[in-house]
């Protein structure tokens, strides 16, 4: 996923994080933020040290993330701003598990359309 697609200054982190609405599962907590006058979507992804004390624990799990949302593209609204927030309980997830609960978190907030079937 290139740079343009991400939410990289801290005041465009907190603006998404302060006027978004949030909406979340056990393993992921996702706040969206509409911007009409955005070309694609912007994500910003957040996995901190509760999750995995280690960094290749957390780096893994951005890892994954990323991964799926590049696989999702297409599906992905393009004028939202939106952030993914990992919880602790996603911290021992593989990839099918990451993908499961990310699509679902990301379905409940509308950013794509339904999952299809497997």
């Amino acid at each position: 996923m290139r740079k343009s697609y991400r939410v990289k200054s801290e005041q465009d982190f907190q603006n998404v994080f302060e006027n978004g609405e949030s909406v979340a599962n056990r393993a992921f907590v996702i706040y969206v933020l509409p911007k009409s006058q955005n070309q694609h979507f912007r994500v910003g992804i957040s996995v901190g040290k509760k999750v995995g004390h280690t960094a290749v624990v957390r780096n893994r799990l951005k890892r994954y993330i990323r991964a799926v949302l590049t696989e999702n593209r297409d599906r992905i609204d393009p004028r939202l701003d939106f952030l993914v927030i990992a919880r602790p309980y996603a911290r021992d997830f593989d990839w099918e598990k990451t993908r499961d609960n990310l699509l679902h978190a990301l379905n409940l907030a509308h950013v794509i359309e339904k999952t299809p079937n497997k």
